[in-house]
C-alpha cells in the first residue's frame, strides 16, 4: 500500500522568481553603420542575420534596442563585448565602440525576439 503524503501551505518558487533580471540595451549614435551592428551582433550573440538586421533598425529608429535579458553577471559580459568591440572601419568618425548600458527587466520576461 502507497501513501501520498503532501504539506498543505508549502510554496515553491522558482529560480527566475529569485534572480532580478537585467536588459543589455544597445544605444544609437551616428559613428556605427547597419552593416556594423549586424556583424557585431552576429559575433558576440550568435543572432542569425535578419534578428540582427531588426536590431539594428529598432535602435536606428528608436535610439535603443533590447538584446538580451538575464543575470547581472552575464548582463555585465555582454555590455562589455559591446563597449570593447571596437570602431566602425567603414566610418572615418568611428571613434570607438557602441555604447550599451544594463537597466533592471520590468517583470523578468525574456526580450529580443
Amino acid at each position: 500500500m502507497s501513501q501520498t503524503v503532501t504539506t498543505p501551505g508549502v510554496e515553491t518558487t522558482s529560480r527566475e522568481e529569485l534572480t532580478p533580471l537585467y536588459n543589455v540595451v544597445l544605444l544609437d549614435d551616428d559613428e556605427h553603420t547597419y552593416d556594423y551592428v549586424i556583424e557585431m551582433l552576429q559575433k558576440l550573440f550568435l543572432f542569425s542575420q535578419a534578428k540582427a538586421f531588426r536590431h539594428a533598425v529598432e535602435v536606428d529608429t528608436t535610439g535603443r534596442s533590447v538584446l538580451m535579458t538575464c543575470e547581472l553577471s552575464e548582463a555585465e559580459f555582454a555590455r562589455d563585448q559591446i563597449q570593447s568591440y571596437g570602431a566602425d572601419w567603414r566610418m572615418p568618425n568611428s571613434r570607438g565602440s557602441m555604447r550599451a548600458i544594463i537597466e533592471p527587466a520590468a517583470g523578468g520576461a525574456d526580450a529580443g525576439d
